[in-house]
């Protein structure tokens, strides 16, 4: 049943972004945008892990990979399969950015371990 939850959860709050937020940005400019991640994104982080509709054991999947599947697939509906295909390069570049960050994160948890023993 988290695993459930976990899908809707991440599949509203995409819904959300997709739907709501640009058309806040073209109501109000740029104070629409922060407005609507404001609103969107903390509402939804808040039932999302607060309240505990997003599955926080096990398998861990944060909002936005939930988010950035709604928008791709809303390109694929609109558009057609080859928006879909036009995004893989997109996404290949988002999951080398996504292992560096983890690389380099892992490696200043070593450096700072080893930083914090040393001064011990």
């Amino acid at each position: 049943m988290k695993h459930l939850g976990t899908i809707l959860g991440t599949a509203i709050a995409g819904m959300f972004v997709m739907s709501v937020w640009g058309k806040f940005v073209e109501a109000y400019g740029i104070g629409g945008g922060w407005f609507a991640g404001l609103a969107i994104i903390g509402t939804m982080w808040f039932l999302n892990h607060y309240i505990g509709i997003h599955n926080n054991d096990g398998a861990w999947v944060d909002m936005a990979l939930g988010i950035g599947v709604a928008g791709t697939m809303r390109g694929v509906f609109e558009s057609g399969i080859q928006a879909g295909i036009d995004s893989l390069p997109t996404l290949a570049i988002t999951l080398l950015g996504g292992i560096v960050g983890g690389l380099a994160a892992y490696k200043l948890e070593v450096y700072l371990a080893k930083k914090g023993e040393a001064n011990a």
